[in-house]
């Protein structure tokens, strides 16, 4: 490995910035694909450099190891539905219009990103040891309930949600419909014989998870009676 190291060092030393910033592009692109098809343990370091324009050695150059490069794949795909979340400018709208847009997002992301599902199923398969050992991931993640908490307290403060509801909850509330749409769809179409992919279903299923949500918001909380244990 060494060698193969120091030999990647001297081709990467060849390119143009340009280039090696492409490769290195190639290199996430075709590996996403891999992961979410394979797994962990089923892609191949070498399979994934064949497909691109670059060496097996320089992806031990640019990741490290395949984890590296798993771990590299895992973090790009959670930035990019914090990405989109954070592109909504949510704090400029009324608490009601800035949760729609929230949950619309969060739908959108899981049904455009089936590769993004199966690779957090993946890495919950492996009991979320890379997000353990990637301290940044886990920090940009934070952004999103940091963000809910904030609708939240808005919207409680203007008297169109109801107080104290954890952001946590709600947003495995929300992801939970999502990701659960996409990642069971195929046993779903089994069993039901329903293409959750077609346009209608999709759309209504947008509706309803946004109708559902702020349904709930909206609800009083329930209140415990006086004889309650």
């Amino acid at each position: 490995m060494p060698d193969l190291l120091l030999q990647a060092a001297a081709e990467q030393r060849q390119c143009r910035p340009r280039d090696a910033e492409q490769t290195r592009r190639d290199i996430l692109d075709v590996a996403r694909g891999a992961f979410a098809e394979h797994g962990l343990s089923g892609a191949r370091v070498d399979e994934i450099a064949a497909r691109t324009r670059t060496s097996k050695r320089m992806i031990y150059y640019y990741f490290g190891s395949k984890e590296g490069l798993y771990a590299a794949v895992l973090a790009e795909m959670y930035g990019g539905i914090r990405d989109a979340e954070q592109a909504l400018q949510l704090d400029s709208l009324p608490p009601e219009a800035a949760m729609r847009r929230l949950v619309e997002a969060t739908f959108d992301y899981h049904a455009a990103h089936p590769e993004f599902v199966r690779l957090v199923a993946v890495e919950n398969i492996h009991g979320a040891r890379h997000l353990r050992h990637a301290p940044s991931i886990t920090a940009r993640n934070g952004a999103v309930i940091r963000t809910t908490r904030d609708i939240l307290e808005r919207g409680a403060r203007a008297g169109v949600f109801r107080a104290g509801v954890d952001p946590v909850d709600l947003h495995m509330l929300v992801n939970g419909f999502c990701f659960y749409r996409v990642s069971n769809r195929n046993t779903l179409g089994v069993i039901f014989g329903r293409d959750l992919t077609e346009p209608a279903h999709v759309a209504a299923h947008r509706a309803m998870i946004v109708e559902a949500v702020l349904a709930w918001l909206q609800r009083p909380a329930p209140q415990r009676s006086l004889g309650a244990d």
